[in-house]
């Protein structure tokens, strides 16, 4: 895999812009960190015959690094004396980045041969290019199963500010190690640190958006199996009956945790974090099979999950946010489910028990 810096990648994306539009690159005039009044400057300012495309330089498409640019870009197009055609530039931009910039009204180009430019006289759209710039091995991640103690910790108090040593001992965590998580993250506008050094949550949108692009479910262990009930409702309660009669921690998510957060539509597939997997699975009336499964217990790859989690209806359930990026592995309904129970969360109904 080749690494640019941030001129050659702009020269790269220079290139490709003239490709897309019809133009020899040498038609194309690019200004370097063009100043566009009000104390605003883009990466680049990028000229074709009468169009002028302003330019902002994201080595990462992650959803944190594409918010960052938009804010950018908005600021640009505000500072700007005459039209301009705002694109963010990466490497590559998978659907969650693609999805912001289309909400936003910004254009984008990726060095992996994709791109989406729509303005008056201009549309090109080019998808399902590969990403060409892959890392070998597991990258480092800000949301790795431990680290998204701090993510998970900061979403479910949003509206408080705490010290990074509160922050650390909430989330049992070592300062060193929360010090280098933190410091990641207020670089990429996730989290405010005061003047007094007090953190908070900067966008919880794009904190929860960066966190579920992130998440795997499949990286826990899953355990699938039957218990005979006429209804999701009924298979959570005989679970849940089981399991409180365990000296286990455990806690429903998925689309049951969903239901119980706001009942709005019948589920299957009943799923319960657990510290681990019961020695009697007849105790809790569950067969194990994955054929005609209608439960999952799920022993998860750090105990963070649990952190918020509280009771809703008489069963134990993990706090909303942690059901709404677990939605993302699970079937059935789950995409309604996580679109209903995010409004539910951003409104502050989801936390009435």
């Amino acid at each position: 895999m080749e690494v640019y810096s941030e001129r050659e990648s702009l020269d790269r994306t220079k290139a490709r812009l003239a490709e897309l539009i019809g133009l020899p690159d040498v038609d194309l005039e690019i200004q370097w960190q063009p100043h566009l009044g009000q104390q605003s400057s883009a990466d680049a300012l990028i000229i074709a015959a009468n169009l002028r495309f302003v330019v902002e330089w994201q080595a990462s498409g992650s959803t944190a690094a594409v918010a960052k640019a938009i804010h950018s870009l908005r600021h640009a197009i505000k500072a700007s004396q005459a039209d301009v055609i705002p694109i963010l530039a990466t490497r590559f931009l998978g659907p969650a980045g693609q999805a912001l910039c289309e909400e936003a009204d910004i254009g984008w180009i990726d060095l992996s041969g994709n791109a989406r430019l729509i303005a008056p006289g201009l549309r090109v759209i080019v998808e399902g290019k590969p990403n060409q710039f892959k890392r070998p091995g597991r990258p480092r991640s800000l949301f790795a199963p431990k680290s998204s103690r701090i993510a998970r910790h900061l979403l479910i108090h949003h509206d408080r500010v705490m010290s990074q040593r509160e922050l650390a001992t909430a989330t049992e965590m070592d300062e060193g190690f929360t010090s280098r998580i933190v410091r990641q993250l207020v670089a990429q506008q996730l989290v405010s640190r005061g003047s007094n050094g007090e953190l908070s949550l900067a966008n919880y949108d794009t904190m929860l958006d960066a966190w579920a692009e992130a998440y795997d479910f499949t990286k826990h262990r899953i355990v699938r199996g039957h218990v005979a009930a006429r209804s999701g409702e009924e298979t959570l309660h005989r679970v849940a009956d089981g399991l409180k009669e365990s000296s286990l921690s455990w806690a429903a998510t998925g689309l049951s945790g969903a239901w119980l957060v706001n009942p709005f539509a019948n589920f299957r597939l009943t799923t319960f974090f657990v510290s681990q997997i019961p020695e009697s699975l007849e105790a809790i009336g569950l067969r194990e099979e994955s054929r005609g499964e209608n439960v999952w217990l799920v022993v998860p790859n750090d105990h963070g999950v649990f952190d918020g989690a509280t009771d809703f209806g008489g069963v134990r359930c993990v706090h909303p946010v942690q059901i709404y990026v677990d939605l993302k592995g699970h079937p059935e309904r789950a995409s309604e489910a996580a679109e209903d129970l995010r409004a539910r969360i951003c409104s502050g109904d989801a936390n009435d028990k």
